[in-house]
């Protein structure tokens, strides 16, 4: 009779494997969590704290949905696994505590208040960010924000994520936009009701950006240095 792995060979596989068999195993590992918990605390502890893997991201999410967990990770890291960027308050923080939590529509409007942080106090005081703007974004503030959407969801969300799925449509912004569910039979999808705010929605779906003003910020970030870089680590 054929068996699946052993839970401690599950959790190696999945921090080991290739990407495909990390998705292959997360199903079994969400079913398997507090049986598996300790395990995958101390799995944990020992993994380097960069954004070179989306494994150690999705472990945390996991053991965030248990409470006496996630007041260990709080305690373990009070500004989160991933070491932050100083400034802007404490903006970055709470963004990766919401991502931590799940809580896909408060991130993504986090993130766009630190996209107007990014961009100036002009842009902060107008409320939206110019494309002209976006040159004013520090690289490794914006490789940390977007590092940070692909490591809490499974590498499926994030500009670099974008980028790469507006490169498979041959820069078709139209295609694009059916392709993450902007837009539907050619009706723009409505903010926030309609949006799929979880981690069943499509790749590359979070985090929006207004595209109602036109294509030319998303274009802008899209094309920015910062997508090319690693964020600094611990």
């Amino acid at each position: 009779m054929l068996t699946g792995p052993r839970s401690d060979e599950l959790l190696e596989l999945f921090l080991a494997g290739t990407e495909r068999q990390q998705l292959r195993c997360w199903a079994q590992l969400q079913s398997q969590a507090f049986e598996l918990r300790d395990l995958i605390w101390e799995s944990l502890l020992t993994q380097p704290r960069q954004a070179n893997s989306w494994a150690s991201g999705s472990l945390l999410r996991l053991m965030a949905r248990d409470s006496e967990m996630l007041a260990e990770i709080k305690i373990r890291y009070p500004r989160g696994w991933l070491p932050c960027p100083e400034g802007f308050g404490n903006l970055f923080e709470q963004l990766q505590e919401s991502l931590l939590l799940e809580q896909l529509e408060l991130s993504d409007r986090l993130t766009s208040s630190l996209l107007r942080e990014m961009a100036g106090p002009e842009a902060v005081a107008r409320g939206y960010v110019y494309f002209s703007e976006v040159a004013n974004f520090e690289p490794n503030h914006l490789a940390h924000m977007d590092a940070l959407w692909w490591l809490y969801s499974n590498g499926r969300f994030g500009f670099r994520v974008q980028k790469q799925l507006l490169n498979s449509v041959s820069g078709n912004w139209e295609n694009f936009w059916q392709l993450i569910a902007w837009k539907a039979n050619g009706v723009w999808t409505r903010y926030p009701k309609n949006f799929n705010w979880s981690h069943g929605a499509p790749e590359g779906h979070m985090p929006l950006v207004n595209q109602l003003r036109g294509v030319r910020v998303l274009d802008a970030i899209l094309k920015h240095p910062g997508l090319d870089l690693r964020p600094s680590s611990a």
